[in-house]
């Protein structure tokens, strides 16, 4: 086996600052509920889009597809515990599922700010790992 790669020259972009510290508003949920209700709703994304809205209420959280661009419409609620205002966010559905593809425990936190900001996703067992979501328009 031959290898050949090319040596670039540069430094790597600083990576912490996309990491959100300010946000406030924090969303516990069951790992294993939420990504499983994120899947059956991705079901009805459009291919190219994907998009997955996040409507966030105090106790739930109610997740949707549905308009032109999807195959259909599809509306999950997952209980969680949230301190905030009502919010509703949208994500890509494909990086949603790869975050909770990558948490093996039992709960999962999102700090969340405004429809805009970054979302921070940990496991609420293990600090070691933390995963940046970026909103998008659904």
């Amino acid at each position: 086996i031959v290898l050949t790669s090319k040596l670039i020259d540069g430094t790597f972009p600083d990576y912490t600052k996309v990491i959100p510290y300010n946000n406030s508003k924090l969303l516990s949920a069951s790992t294993s509920e939420f990504s499983t209700a994120a899947d059956r709703v991705a079901t009805f994304a459009a291919d190219k889009i994907r998009g997955v809205k996040m409507s966030v209420t105090p106790g739930q959280v109610r997740l949707s597809v549905g308009g032109q661009a999807s195959l259909g419409t599809g509306v999950e609620d997952v209980t969680v515990e949230y301190t905030g205002d009502a919010l509703d966010i949208g994500f890509n559905a494909r990086y949603l599922l790869e975050v909770f593809g990558n948490i093996d425990g039992k709960e999962v936190t999102f700090a969340l700010q405004d429809i805009n900001a970054a979302v921070l996703v940990r496991d609420k067992a293990a600090d070691d790992y933390l995963f940046v979501l970026m909103p998008m328009r659904v």
